[in-house]
């Protein structure tokens, strides 16, 4: 008869998943799921992930890519360069993310849902227009306004940081590309144009061909 108890609790145990964490769907993932990732996985998507029934089947392989950085889908190193917009996940994002899963992915209380917001809408990009075509060791020899870079390749980048080495021998971090792949054909915009004077040296750590861009 304990023999059989011990069985069937084991049963029931594998039938469920065991939740060890405190890190709720509603309360917390669905908030980074809004700010990074509804854009493309929303209601109507092939795979949406609004709703917890919709999220949960997919939670080992959420984990999978966040963990490798292959969602979202951003090719840029996070705070190398100051790009916008970043949809890149914050590395305490990713590690909240991967407790949730690790922990039994709980759904937590339907109410801690966020609310629908009815904030302003988000302001257009700038308009913006080629203006050199780079590669490593290219000297400027004028001063160029940048307000983006547009890479040029044809296979995918593992890593090339991309900075400009100024005249008075201070270095500009502009991009560091990271798993980059050029189908997705992305122009990386700065929040501030950034001012390169003349003589600065474009240098990248891998072959990379890009276009610096400015505001129309």
């Amino acid at each position: 008869m304990c023999r059989l108890l011990v069985l069937l609790f084991a049963a029931n145990a594998m039938a469920h998943d065991i939740i060890t964490t405190n890190l709720t769907f509603t309360r917390d993932i669905s908030r980074i799921f809004d700010r990074r990732c509804l854009t493309c996985h929303g209601s109507t998507a092939e795979i949406p992930l609004s709703k917890y029934e919709q999220a949960r089947p997919w939670a080992v392989a959420i984990k999978e890519q966040v963990l490798s950085r292959a969602m979202p889908p951003w090719g840029a190193v996070k705070g190398f360069g100051n790009l916008k917009p970043d949809h890149a996940l914050t590395q305490e994002e990713i590690m909240i993310i991967a407790a949730w899963v690790i922990g039994g992915a709980p759904q937590g209380n339907p109410d801690w849902l966020p609310k629908q917001a009815h904030g302003k809408p988000a302001m257009p990009p700038p308009t913006i227009k080629n203006a050199l075509t780079a590669a490593n060791q290219t000297t400027l020899t004028e001063p160029l306004q940048v307000a983006g870079i547009r890479p040029l390749a044809d296979a995918v980048i593992d890593s090339a940081r991309i900075t400009a080495r100024l005249p008075n021998g201070a270095v500009q971090p502009l991009i560091w590309l990271y798993h980059y792949d050029p189908k997705w054909n992305r122009d990386f915009l700065f929040r501030e144009p950034v001012l390169l004077p003349r003589g600065a040296v474009l240098e990248s750590t891998a072959p990379v061909r890009f276009v610096l861009e400015t505001r129309k």
